[in-house]
């Protein structure tokens, strides 16, 4: 460490008060760019958004956000504890892995293939009794996943501030489809 900063204040002592300079982030853009900008002048209109992504991605890789998500949001009560500790069990990894074999790495919501994520048909929220139930199980792609559990949290009343809904549990795969692609 002492030598990083042995080498810091020579580099000062030598470049003083010379601004520093990169090359434009832009492909194929060889124009120099004084620090801090990150493109010249021609493709500044794409620094915006290059720092809004910076700051995406920065939020999300920070060890305080995964800390808060994983201690506060996943944790935020006895039930979700317990529900989040069984994605941990033995039992899980071999559900899941039956799961992905049956259904061949394809999602049985649109057909695409190698899709890796194992989703329970009936959240476990809403029902716990079919957490461990092979058929209460299917693989599912990313982009449905996303569309499933929003049409979840609205037909079920599950996720973090919603009340659980009284309503008839839907098992059938192609009835979900239905719903959520309305």
């Amino acid at each position: 460490m002492n030598g990083t900063l042995d080498k810091q204040k020579s580099l000062e002592r030598w470049c003083g008060d010379m601004p520093r300079y990169r090359r434009c982030r832009q492909p194929g853009c060889h124009a120099m760019v004084q620090l801090p900008n990150h493109y010249c002048a021609k493709h500044h209109e794409h620094e915006a958004e290059y720092l809004a992504n910076r700051q995406r991605w920065a939020r999300a890789h920070s060890k305080q956000y995964q800390h808060k998500y994983n201690n506060v949001t996943r944790y935020r009560n006895d039930t979700k504890s317990k529900q989040y500790q069984f994605y941990k069990t033995r039992i899980w990894s071999v559900l899941r892995q039956q799961a992905l074999d049956r259904d061949h790495y394809v999602c049985q919501y649109c057909g695409q293939p190698n899709s890796k994520t194992v989703d329970h048909i009936v959240p476990i929220e809403y029902d716990q009794q079919r957490m461990a139930s092979i058929d209460n199980l299917a693989t599912i792609c990313r982009e449905c996943h996303r569309k499933k559990t929003q049409w979840e949290q609205s037909y079920y009343g599950t996720g973090q501030g919603n009340q659980l809904k009284s309503v008839p549990e839907v098992r059938k795969i192609f009835e979900i489809k239905k719903l959520f692609s309305k």
